[in-house]
């Protein structure tokens, strides 16, 4: 059995690993895609990460978890709803069952036939991606929003300089 998660990862943050957690223990002979979406995107408030960045990101916080069975794979976005799933399969092998807490997701993939679940989100409001990176923008304390292997990494490409730059740059609507 295969499985299938959907995010964006901007960045990847300990929500996204307490819910690969809970399904590797809930499912642990299930191999998990993680479907980076948004992989066409980067250097923009919303998407300030490359697809590159965020697999390595997702890749050293799995490897400092110890948590395998997880394989991240990048996806474009279509914005065609009506063949997004289509698409999304385009890019991947065969999987059984969704996981979202997402409604359009989740309606999406339930008309296309799939077994959807919502896994269980940790403290939303802490771990929520724009909440990160604004702390990270303004100079506040992110670190302990997210894994010491990412932290490492957001430090070595210097994520905080480039954030405080994107949201500089984005007019005041965009944020």
């Amino acid at each position: 059995m295969r499985g299938l998660l959907i995010g964006r990862f901007q960045p990847f943050h300990h929500g996204h690993l307490s819910v690969l957690r809970e399904i590797r223990t809930n499912r642990p002979n299930e191999e998990l895609l993680l479907a980076i979406g948004s992989a066409q995107d980067s250097y923009t408030w919303r998407n300030p990460f490359t697809a590159g960045e965020r697999m390595e990101m997702i890749g050293r916080a799995l490897r400092e978890a110890e948590l395998t069975g997880v394989v991240p794979v990048p996806i474009p976005d279509i914005d065609r709803h009506a063949v997004w799933v289509r698409y999304v399969e385009s890019f991947l092998p065969h999987f059984e069952r969704v996981y979202t807490n997402n409604p359009l997701t989740r309606l999406l993939f339930e008309q296309a036939r799939y077994t959807v679940e919502s896994p269980r989100l940790v403290d939303r409001a802490l771990f929520e991606g724009e909440t990160i990176r604004g702390l990270m923008a303004a100079g506040g304390e992110w670190k302990s929003h997210v894994p010491g292997a990412v932290v490492r990494f957001l430090e070595e490409i210097d994520a905080a300089q480039r954030l405080k730059i994107l949201r500089e740059g984005e007019a005041p609507s965009a944020r």
